[in-house]
């Protein structure tokens, strides 16, 4: 009987341990720990052999996440060492992050180690308040930056971009810039081809640099009254509509005229002057970080048409749209 030739071991180039908190962020590991499966093997046959992960854990105990959802540790919370990367995956903040001693002890052991520590999502608050972050940038959502702040004084603090590599600290803001940060990671490691495989399978862009510009919130002008706030958040998610301001309000069980005289008390603005400066936001970041066509970028944004869109972003910005463009790509060219 002839026997099947011998295989060498395949030694996995990238070695993940995830530590969830409690409440965790299922998208945020789920994301990243299906980024390093797509690239660990050919095609989407899920073998963990050029990478391989951990989710760590004090005890066999599952971990629940926000959603409800838990996940079982399959590795003790040891051996730091073990891996290349330690990924803190982040939870809720309202009612305090609980996060055991023994998982802080944890993550200090492992920074000792020389391990490189990952935050994703709120776990930058996990890192922080373990003193980890001390002397280096994070990135947080913009969702969580003035909680971050206010806590942290003395660290210093991103929102405007996907992630932040910082020597051995690596934060990002949670959400879709996970898989980036995983793919940065795995371009490193494995190399750009199985980082691009994993994101394509994912339905996603080719990786992302970590200056890519977060979907922050569009205009930063805080609303006190709740009756504006909500009006807001129907701008913004009817941006690409050609809905009038009366329709918006309908919802609101408010009138235009009262509209309009407590959006100038509460923020400046009329609401339709607030919605133009959403939509010249929006606009932009579109032009300067997508190759969608021009025409498309300004029925996204709600404009009429590309010859009105490009009046109005040369009177607001100096520039037309495809300067705008140019501009960017042409920054980008700039060596570091």
């Amino acid at each position: 009987m002839t026997r099947p030739p011998h295989r060498a071991k395949v030694e996995p180039k990238l070695r993940v341990a995830f530590v969830l908190t409690p409440r965790f962020t299922l998208t945020a590991f789920a994301g990243f720990v299906d980024a390093l499966r797509l690239a660990a093997d050919e095609g989407d046959r899920s073998r963990p052999l050029l990478a391989r992960w951990a989710v760590l854990g004090a005890s066999d105990a599952p971990i629940v996440s926000s959603c409800g959802a838990s996940v079982t540790p399959d590795a003790p919370l040891a051996a730091p060492e073990d891996y290349d990367y330690v990924v803190v995956v982040g939870g809720l903040l309202h009612g305090g992050q609980h996060v055991p001693a023994r998982m802080t002890a944890f993550l200090r052991q492992a920074a000792d180690a020389g391990v490189k520590l990952v935050g994703l999502c709120t776990g930058s608050f996990v890192l922080a308040r373990a003193g980890l972050l001390d002397g280096h940038l994070a990135c947080v959502s913009w969702f969580h930056r003035e909680e971050f702040a206010s806590e942290f004084p003395e660290c210093r603090v991103v929102s405007n971009q996907m992630f932040v590599v910082d020597r051995d600290r690596l934060t990002c803001a949670g959400g879709t810039s996970v898989v980036h940060l995983a793919a940065h990671l795995i371009e490193r490691a494995i190399g750009r081809a199985s980082a691009v495989k994993a994101l394509r399978i994912m339905i996603e862009e080719q990786p992302l640099p970590s200056r890519t510009l977060q979907p922050e919130e569009v205009l930063s002008v805080r609303s006190t009254d709740t009756v504006v706030h909500k009006a807001m958040l129907l701008l913004e998610q009817h941006l690409h509509s050609p809905a009038t301001i009366e329709e918006l309000c309908a919802p609101l069980g408010i009138g235009r005229r009262q509209l309009e005289r407590r959006f100038r008390q509460d923020v400046g603005l009329s609401p339709a002057g607030y919605r133009q400066r959403l939509r010249l936001e929006r606009a932009r970041w579109l032009l300067q970080n997508t190759d969608l066509e021009v025409t498309e970028v300004s029925l996204e944004c709600g404009f009429q048409d590309s010859a009105s869109f490009a009046r109005v972003v040369r009177k607001a910005l100096g520039v037309s749209p495809r300067e705008l463009r140019q501009a960017a790509r042409n920054a980008d060219r700039v060596p570091a």
